[in-house]
């Protein structure tokens, strides 16, 4: 952290701020130049930053932080890229990961044929949700663990890892007993009790941007989780809320680059919630992966006309066909391997 002085701060005021700094257990190293003087400060930066209000001192122009707040899952951390591994399966910089399924599980049969096309496309991990939050208290919210049962059945049948949402920090152990994988939805993203709980379940979690958090808010979230000394983390980009409606919600591709370049985590994308619509997340597809996403999760269902979650989003046979060709051709591409589906155990 770096305190500007203006160009009329006297030297009591600068001797002020050192003291300030030095009284919080701080170091402070004073640069005085031709028309300004600046403090550099080393020490506990988020106690500086909360307690101190150093920009009110006088004679201070501006306190401008160096070191990212988000310091376990920060490149100044971790140089190298993190490979996170879900039931022996990766996500990170060598690989494309295609994750797939269901949005919400309905019924053996449906998540079944679900997860049965997904492996067919490329999929090496099952998505499936069996707690859904929904916008609408009226709509359908999830079978609960009877729908866990069923993606654990439907994992012994196809041997496809499973990667679902918990919602409520009361449910991380029940979800933990099925789940490879736990997921932190757009929703609840800083719900800070709940990133604690899943930080400490000891599963890989995947952590979706809110759909109006910025990119520094969704590293402090994936901060919580690592602060309970997990770093199995992937994240997300799913889109945020903007002006345009044309789409369901506006995918950032940006946000891929930005936060590979600010986090050692692994960065997916969801092309499915992002645009909306079946006929766009083919294309969504194809700019995740072109743009350096190190895996893309998207929805797939039997009947999307009878949905009861997303129907209108959900790849179908023919879709999924184009989406195998996509991953396949265009992995190498990219400088990456297309990651294999894990065996059957009834196989």
């Amino acid at each position: 952290m770096v305190v500007v002085m203006t160009a009329d701060a006297t030297a009591s005021d600068v001797d002020h701020v050192v003291a300030v700094v030095r009284d919080a257990g701080g170091e402070a190293f004073v640069s005085r130049g031709e028309s300004r003087t600046i403090i550099g400060l080393s020490g506990d930066i988020e106690r500086f930053t909360a307690t101190l209000n150093l920009a009110s001192l006088p004679g201070v122009a501006d306190v401008v932080r160096i070191s990212v707040p988000y310091k376990l899952v920060s490149r100044e951390h971790r140089r190298q890229r993190s490979i996170i591994r879900v039931a022996g399966v990766p996500i990170g910089p060598d690989t494309l990961t295609v994750i797939a399924g269901p949005c919400a599980v309905e019924t053996p049969e449906q998540t079944l044929a679900a997860a049965q096309m997904a492996r067919a496309a490329g999929a090496s991990l099952l998505r499936g949700g069996a707690f859904k939050p929904r916008s609408s208290p009226y709509a359908f919210q999830g079978l609960g663990e009877t729908g866990l049962k069923i993606l654990a059945e439907v994992r012994e049948e196809t041997g496809l890892p499973i990667v679902t949402e918990v919602i409520d920090q009361r449910d991380v152990d029940l979800v933990s007993k099925y789940a490879d994988m736990l997921q932190v939805g757009t929703r609840n993203m800083q719900n800070f009790p709940l990133l604690q709980a899943v930080g400490a379940a000891g599963k890989p979690v995947m952590l979706k941007r809110g759909m109006s958090s910025t990119i520094e808010e969704w590293l402090m979230a994936a901060e919580y989780i690592a602060q309970r000394g997990n770093l199995d983390i992937v994240l997300c980009e799913r889109g945020i809320r903007t002006f345009e409606k044309a789409t369901r919600n506006t995918l950032d591709i940006s946000a891929v680059p930005v936060a590979q370049r600010l986090s050692h985590l692994p960065v997916i994308v969801d092309p499915s919630h992002s645009g909306g619509r079946r006929d766009l997340v083919l294309p969504l597809s194809r700019a995740a992966i072109a743009v350096g996403a190190d895996g893309i999760i998207v929805d797939v269902h039997p009947h999307p006309e009878s949905a009861l979650c997303d129907g209108p989003q959900a790849l179908i046979d023919s879709d999924l066909r184009e989406l195998a060709s996509i991953a396949q051709h265009l992995s190498p591409l990219v400088g990456r391997t297309l990651t294999p589906a894990p065996v059957a155990a009834r196989a």
